[in-house]
């Protein structure tokens, strides 16, 4: 399968390194322990209240943080990942590993995340869905304005 890492809108296929993993609540439990991993590997049921009081560069040590898409109608990741990069403020490498779809790789990526283990051969398949919609509706973790803030930009400068 292989990794693509999205940048500046495109999807490029990246060497896979060597990650030291530590799932959530290994690290939680003991973070002393794991202080050799480099991604935090985070279930899809897991409850991120364990982050809650730990300051962002606790998570933001780690260079990846891996959420897990056991089935393709599992969207718990999606609010995993909005939480993390808007709540937690990470940082690093978001990565969704699992069920990864072309129809759902644009709201992955609205969503923060930004790297992608795909077993699929259509990487162009992928790009054209970044590209499908070129307005959105609503504020996320991306860049992109949402229609309504376009719109009240345009009243206010008529």
């Amino acid at each position: 399968m292989p990794l693509l890492k999205l940048s500046e809108g495109r999807l490029s296929p990246a060497l896979e390194e060597a990650l030291v993993e530590v799932s959530l609540e290994a690290w939680t439990a003991d973070p002393d322990a794991h202080a050799e991993a480099t991604a935090l590997a985070i279930s899809n049921d897991a409850r991120l209240d364990a982050l809650a009081g730990r300051d962002a560069a606790a998570l933001n040590r780690f260079d990846v943080v891996i959420l897990d898409f056991p089935t393709f109608k599992d969207g718990r990741a999606y609010s995993q990942a909005r939480l993390l990069r808007e709540r937690f403020g990470y940082a690093g490498e978001l990565r969704a590993r699992g069920h990864v779809l072309r129809d759902q790789i644009l709201f992955m990526a609205r969503c923060g995340f930004d790297a992608f283990d795909f077993h699929g051969n259509d990487i162009g398949g992928l790009e054209e869905a970044l590209r499908e919609f070129s307005f959105v509706y609503q504020a996320a973790a991306d860049a992109a304005e949402p229609v309504w803030r376009r719109r009240l930009k345009i009243a206010a400068a008529a």
